[in-house]
């Protein structure tokens, strides 16, 4: 089947839309940027200006209704994520939500149940997925090169101990909002996919600012109980003064691995570099993790041995979730044309089985109909921070 262009319509214009989204949507021939909501446009804010080809929108309903949109990205702030989300499913669009998902897990399955309904692909843009030190740290657990796992421990930290400057819903108590839903749902999913879900689940929420909003939590903690006896640690902090800022230190009986520093995309997509760019999204050879392995000796003992661990390059980018999209889009059509005019079963474009954990299918390769991120995936993430505020709450160890 010759390859079609996929109109795509961004709704919301701030920092995620104009950072994380428009340059990848660009980067793929298959897509593209077709319109753009921006309610409230500023002289140094105007889409209209950044991108004169692509047709604006004040409402999301003229938006939506318009039928040469094929694919609707949602970046505005999480409160709105689920009715935009509905609407557009409503008038029969494929949506991309930006991550969190939905503030509760009881809106995140209403939405997967009507894109059944629907017959359209949702997914959720967990973009961390494709962070290439976490893929770094994938392979070398597939190859088992660090033994059993006993620890794992996931940070993002910054050393932003003032507000100035924060985005409103990343500075107040509202749905969807604080650090559990904003960098926490990406240290969740990488977590889950590396081990699967964990038994229990103990979480410690709360504000390291001072003077912030009643109930606003800026930071977390959440621990991961699993059988055997593994536990994992997430932490995001907002006061952490460090020269370089731990990423991943994961122990084993065989080995470990420490990783400073985060991936490189975020900033070089700031920066206006494009995902085709030579050099993107690759690390500086002094980011190198480093991993100790115990070598056995041929007199029968062992040795400890520190070495540089390279992160992998070329290294996957962003770009990757929107390439998938697209070919989850092509099967979905050809599957359409082989039905009569409809899909019908998606396999994995749905999402997956009931009894097939997020982690224990993401070791083999995504097929062609398979959505990059299935929503039952970032609904299974969305589950885990209500039991982590529960668990924060209480004062208490909670089952998952």
């Amino acid at each position: 089947m010759a390859s079609r262009t996929h109109n795509v319509a961004v709704i919301g214009y701030g920092l995620s839309a104009k950072v994380f989204h428009i340059p990848l949507i660009d980067a793929v021939p298959e897509l593209k940027l077709y319109s753009i909501l921006q309610r409230h446009p500023q002289p140094d804010n105007d889409a209209s200006k950044n991108h004169p080809n692509a047709k604006i929108f004040r409402a999301a309903e003229e938006m939506l209704q318009d039928t040469s949109v094929d694919i609707v990205v949602v970046t505005t702030p999480p409160p709105t994520h689920f009715e935009l989300t509905k609407l557009a499913l409503e008038n029969g669009k494929h949506v991309i939500v930006e991550k969190p998902f939905v503030p509760t897990s009881k809106e995140a399955d209403q939405l997967i149940d009507l894109a059944k309904q629907q017959d359209r692909l949702l997914s959720v843009y967990h973009n961390r997925r494709w962070d290439s030190d976490f893929l770094t740290l994938h392979a070398l657990l597939q190859t088992n090169a660090l033994g059993r796992v006993v620890e794992f421990a996931s940070h993002f930290d910054r050393h932003k101990p003032s507000l100035a400057g924060a985005k409103a819903w990343k500075s107040r108590p509202e749905p969807g909002g604080g650090a559990i839903y904003d960098l926490g749902t990406h240290l969740l999913d990488q977590a889950i996919l590396l081990f699967g879900l964990p038994r229990k689940l103990t979480a410690f929420l709360g504000s390291q600012r001072q003077g912030t909003d009643a109930g606003y939590e800026d930071s977390c903690t959440v621990l991961l109980h699993y059988d055997g006896g593994m536990l994992a640690t997430l932490k995001v902090a907002v006061v952490s003064p460090e020269a370089r800022q731990l990423r991943f230190w994961v122990r084993g009986e065989r080995g470990s691995f420490w990783k400073y520093h985060a991936d490189p995309q975020e900033g070089h997509l700031a920066e206006g570099k494009s995902p085709d760019d030579a050099g993107f999204g690759i690390e500086p050879d002094e980011w190198a993790g480093t991993l100790t392995t115990i070598d056995d000796d041929n007199d029968g003992s062992s040795t400890l041995t520190a070495r540089p661990h390279p992160t992998i390059v070329p290294p996957p980018t962003y770009k990757s979730f929107y390439t998938q999209f697209v070919r989850a889009l092509r099967s979905s059509a050809e599957a359409e044309g082989k039905a009569g005019g409809k899909a019908g079963g998606r396999g994995r474009a749905e999402g997956r089985g009931a009894d097939e954990s997020i982690g224990a299918s993401e070791a083999r390769e995504q097929e062609d109909y398979d959505v990059p991120v299935p929503p039952q995936d970032a609904a299974a993430i969305i589950r885990l921070v209500e039991l982590a505020k529960r668990s924060s709450h209480e004062g208490r160890t909670v089952e998952v």
